[in-house]
């Protein structure tokens, strides 16, 4: 017989209850559904309906996040051209999370931890490049296409 495949006396993400490896993703979709519907049901277009941004109230410019929230009430309502003319960044975000709990809820299935995705350094730096990039472009008179609408 192999040993390999014994678990007995092994305490670990295996041995869990599915109540407790579950818990977490379930909280993670819980909080993401929750906030497509409260954008979805509180528009954000309305002006001071959720205040204002810090970054453009201090500063007048437009920071990476601005438009997001119009953004996700724009996908919620299926308009996918105008969230990303709101913020080009919200649908790849909103995608990479939706990737990310079902891994996880995937891995909590099969009793493995959670794992974050494995980004080398050039990715790390290349986004933040791009992130510092989209923002000041955005705030050019040619980037006027990324302004939030």
């Amino acid at each position: 017989m192999d040993n390999a495949h014994v678990v007995t006396g092994v305490s670990g993400p295996a041995n869990t209850p599915a109540w407790r490896r579950f818990t977490p993703p379930l909280i993670a979709a819980g909080i993401g559904v929750g906030t497509l519907a409260l954008l979805h049901f509180r528009d954000p277009h309305v002006e001071g309906s959720y205040g204002l941004c810090p970054v453009y109230a201090l500063f007048d410019v437009y920071c990476p996040g601005c438009g997001g929230m119009r953004a996700m009430h724009n996908l919620t309502d299926g308009r996918i051209i105008d969230s990303l003319h709101s913020n080009l960044l919200v649908l790849p975000l909103v995608l990479a999370f939706a990737v990310f709990v079902i891994d996880w809820f995937g891995r909590a299935r099969r009793g493995q931890r959670w794992r974050l995705p494995g980004l080398s350094p050039v990715t790390v730096w290349t986004f933040f490049a791009l992130l510092i990039g989209y923002s000041v472009l955005r705030n050019t008179p040619w980037g006027t296409w990324l302004t939030p609408v």
